[in-house]
């Protein structure tokens, strides 16, 4: 029995096309009238932080001039709060004060935190208080700074915070 081979297809450009006779040409479908476009509205974008005016946050001022008048006391030198309400997202004021050696930063530190803590004010975070030249107190819309004098100079908050209104408390 002879076998077929299967006969392989060809591709549809290369298959005979059948030709229609037909003279009739489809009509065209009647066009419809554009509307005239709307006008377009114009896009109204949200104020940004920067944009708008800072809220008043007298409490966190409160507090923040609180610490710095706490840490006078405790003989640190260049005392300055910055506000940064509308240009942080974590703090409305930063206060950045000096001290001479790691043992006044840590009893700077430690006089904010037994005057606070009788109003039931705690910090959220404290970092740097066991020999650092460096320490932070995070109390949410206050965040305090205390370094000595090279860390100060290094790190140049007030430089990075050039913006930012200052409010220096003298000693």
């Amino acid at each position: 029995m002879a076998t077929r081979k299967p006969t392989k297809k060809k591709p549809a450009s290369k298959r005979a096309v059948s030709k229609t006779t037909s003279s009739k040409k489809k009509a065209a479908a009647p066009k419809r009238a554009r509307r005239p476009a709307a006008p377009r509205k114009k896009k109204v974008r949200a104020p940004r932080a920067a944009d708008r005016a800072p809220v008043a946050n007298e409490k966190a001022l409160e507090l923040a001039r609180e610490i710095a008048a706490v840490v006078t006391d405790k003989k640190a030198t260049d005392v300055v709060i910055l506000d940064v309400r509308g240009r942080a997202s974590y703090a409305d004021y930063i206060v950045v004060a000096s001290g001479e050696s790691d043992v006044q930063l840590r009893a700077m530190a430690d006089g904010v935190h037994e005057k606070l803590k009788p109003q039931g004010i705690r910090p959220i975070s404290s970092e740097g208080e066991a020999g650092a030249s460096w320490v932070l107190l995070d109390y949410g819309d206050v965040v305090a700074h205390f370094f000595d004098a090279a860390t100060r100079s290094f790190y140049d908050l007030e430089g990075m915070w050039a913006d930012a209104p200052k409010e220096s408390v003298g000693a």
